[in-house]
């Protein structure tokens, strides 16, 4: 499949939406505890995506201010009627935000660059064979590096 922008999305009750017109720099999956709490899930993906490309169409979502697994503080940005996450704003890295992908409108072109925080992987989730694993948090450039966009690149 192919990945078009912009990319569009929102929350479960369609209260929040919004569009990302740039494109996404990293794909990944994560299995820190943050995100099996946040997901209630075994793991979690997130996307990289420049934080000017990003904008809220409708709605006004609610945030709130914590501190992750690794230490580091962001910001949590949900919908305040459906409770969906919709992404996180680290601190670490102002110019990012790290959206939710599965809250896209369109999820048929996902694919991870790889997995992260295995050493907190539930043991009975397999990881996939080949896909680069992290036993902690990888360096953000390296999981760029490692992730492309689909081929057929974004046409606006």
């Amino acid at each position: 499949m192919t990945m078009r922008l912009p990319l569009t999305g929102g929350c479960c009750c369609g209260g929040v939406r919004y569009a990302i017109t740039g494109l996404p720099t990293a794909l990944y999956c994560c299995h820190c505890k943050d995100c099996q709490r946040q997901s209630g899930s075994a793991f979690a993906m997130s996307m990289f995506v420049p934080r000017d490309a990003l904008a809220i169409t409708a709605g006004r979502p609610k945030s709130w201010r914590r501190r992750a697994d690794s230490g580091r503080l962001m910001r949590c940005v949900f919908c305040a009627d459906c409770g969906t996450r919709l992404y996180n704003e680290p601190e670490s890295r102002p110019e990012t935000v790290v959206v939710k992908p599965g809250t896209l409108d369109d999820t048929s072109w996902l694919d991870p660059a790889g997995e992260i925080w295995t050493a907190s992987r539930q043991p009975w989730v397999p990881l996939p064979p080949g896909s680069p694993c992290f036993v902690g948090q990888a360096d953000p450039a390296r999981l760029a590096a490692l992730w492309r966009a689909p081929e057929g690149h974004p046409q606006e």
